[in-house]
């Protein structure tokens, strides 16, 4: 009985170590990772002496409602000088008449139509390519037409990230906040992609980029070969343009209040599933330092769950163990993400915290398991 007793003992020891490696990992990425983005002093661009002309390039297909809605406040913005590209990809909608009624109120807006072929399964990236080659300036900004910028001043701020050497600014695209658990989960979920990928750039290791408020250079794209080493996925126009061509020095984020630009989310499960399945497909070709990076965060946090829970089972009387683990990991966090939710316009989400964060790993792991390496048969 006493050589049983010291059998579970050792066990105990051997599984709460566990636990107590997977917390370690967590919180590097929290103090040492996301801490950047906590620490980061928020700087406005909008009166910069650098507002080079921008051409800011827009991807649509059957975007009818949304181009009624959104369009003119990409038009209207504050700038002295811009062209604003639609590319409107086959829509079998009302789009071509939307856009050319657009046209006659704005001269600065140009349309590129592609006819459609049935030989040819186009793409966004097809799409995006042809916007970027009909480009009049150097400086390109990327949205989305169901995307509004916060403020007239958005494309200042983007355009003025371009300091010296700079050939990629990353902006931020928080979703709508609308009524349920759903939106709270995809604003969560934007917001934790948003504080690590703004994270690594603020350490020099940018890793990808949200299409929906995105520039880069002309040059850079042509330079890249544009979308040449992925053009076989339908999904990576914007992180894996950002993950392929980012380096230690050339990449500037924006993220002032007026930088940002609201995207409207999706609204079933069915629908966020697929998104998510998408994204998880396009990351099987990233750097392989990326990968690695990205897995043992996400797989950190899932395995510390899991064993948080294996180990409260299994021996409850030393709950406190696990529950104070479990606590300081939160305590962590809320140093940390509070200042980095105030910055990305989330605040609301501070209280849901605990919910969120257990519901995200669960559902993120799952999500990408079975769509990994699946064929992507939508246009986006």
């Amino acid at each position: 009985m006493e050589w049983d007793l010291n059998i579970v003992i050792k066990i105990s020891y051997v599984l709460y170590g566990i636990l107590g490696l997977f917390l370690l990992i967590q919180l590097y990425y929290i103090l040492f990772v996301y801490s950047k983005l906590a620490a980061y002093k928020v700087k406005s661009y909008k009166d910069s002496e650098h507002q080079p002309p921008v051409s800011v390039i827009i991807c649509a297909y059957n975007e009818e409602e949304n181009l009624k809605q959104f369009l003119p406040s990409v038009l209207e913005q504050d700038y002295p000088q811009f062209e604003v590209i639609v590319v409107n990809d086959c829509s079998q909608d009302d789009t071509k008449w939307v856009l050319k009624e657009f046209s006659a109120q704005y001269p600065h807006l140009r349309v590129v139509d592609i006819k459609e072929n049935i030989r040819l399964k186009n793409s966004k990236k097809f799409a995006l390519t042809l916007g970027i080659k009909a480009a009049k300036y150097e400086h390109l900004i990327m949205t989305d037409a169901d995307c509004q910028p916060n403020s007239s001043q958005w494309l200042r701020e983007m355009a003025g990230a371009y300091s010296e050497g700079k050939e990629i600014v990353l902006g931020y695209s928080p979703y709508f906040r609308r009524a349920g658990f759903l939106n709270k989960l995809i604003r969560f979920e934007t917001t934790h992609t948003a504080m690590s990928y703004l994270s690594y750039a603020l350490k020099r290791n940018a890793y990808m980029g949200v299409g929906r408020n995105l520039s880069y250079l002309k040059s850079l794209f042509f330079r890249g070969k544009g979308f040449n080493a992925h053009m076989h996925i339908k999904s990576g126009d914007d992180d894996l343009f950002v993950n392929h061509n980012a380096n230690k020095t050339n990449v500037n984020i924006a993220i002032h209040p007026d930088a940002h630009v609201y995207s409207v989310p999706k609204d079933s499960w069915r629908s966020y599933y697929k998104q998510k399945g998408r994204h998880a497909g396009a990351s099987v070709l990233y750097k392989r330092q990326h990968k690695r990076m990205l897995a043992r965060q996400l797989l950190s946090a899932l395995l510390f769950y899991i064993m948080l829970i294996i180990c409260l089972s299994i021996y409850p009387n030393l709950w406190f163990v696990g529950a104070g683990m479990f606590v300081f990991r939160y305590i962590c966090q809320l140093f940390v993400f509070v200042p980095i939710y105030k910055k990305l316009a989330v605040k609301d989400l501070i209280w849901w915290l605990l919910i969120l964060d257990v519901f995200y790993y669960f559902y993120i792991c799952i999500n990408g398991i079975f769509n990994r390496k699946k064929t992507q048969k939508t246009w986006k």
